[in-house]
């Protein structure tokens, strides 16, 4: 039994010292890019520094597969990077959040979901636009003539939405 111990106390000092002693890989910083990764990642360029680096590490994969994608794939990534790009960091961690609800959905609310968001997505453009689901612009600073009195209409929601619906795909 004592043997047993020595062992495994010898076994963790040895494993936790190659740890310790392994460094840590830096994040990358943009220049540090490929200009393929670059390229890909475009949209992210203002807002890279400020990326965490496992988020970064998941960006630089998705540039790895970019070129094995088909055209169609290549073209959605785009638009949805740019859509990503345009969020607030408060934006982006309810779509975090909203993601992480929908994944622990039983299968039939997901599909229930997946089938009002085909619906929503074949309306045109207008009834959607009527629904209040058009792409988000930032928010204009007060207007000074404008008493903080007056309330500020809160913005439309498609009644079928759900609080862990994803946000609709940005339009070019």
């Amino acid at each position: 039994m004592a043997k047993a111990l020595f062992a495994l106390a010898l076994w963790l000092c040895t494993s936790l010292s190659v740890l310790a002693a392994t460094p840590q890989k830096k994040p990358l910083t943009w220049g540090e890019l490929t200009q393929e990764q670059q390229q890909v990642l475009a949209p992210l360029a203002a807002d890279w520094e400020n990326i965490e680096p496992e988020r970064k590490r998941k960006w630089i994969g998705i540039a790895k597969r970019y070129p094995k994608m088909k055209p169609d794939e290549q073209a959605r990534v785009q638009r949805r990077m740019q859509a990503w790009a345009k969020l607030t960091p408060k934006e982006r961690q309810a779509a975090r959040e909203r993601y992480k609800k929908m994944e622990k959905l039983p299968p039939d609310k997901k599909q229930g979901l997946k089938q009002q968001w085909e619906e929503y997505n074949r309306l045109p453009e207008q009834e959607r636009r009527k629904l209040g689901s058009t792409p988000r612009k930032p928010a204009a600073p007060a207007r000074p003539g404008k008493s903080p009195a007056e309330p500020t209409p809160p913005p439309a929601a498609p009644p079928e939405a759900s609080p862990v619906a994803p946000p609709p795909p940005a339009k070019q």
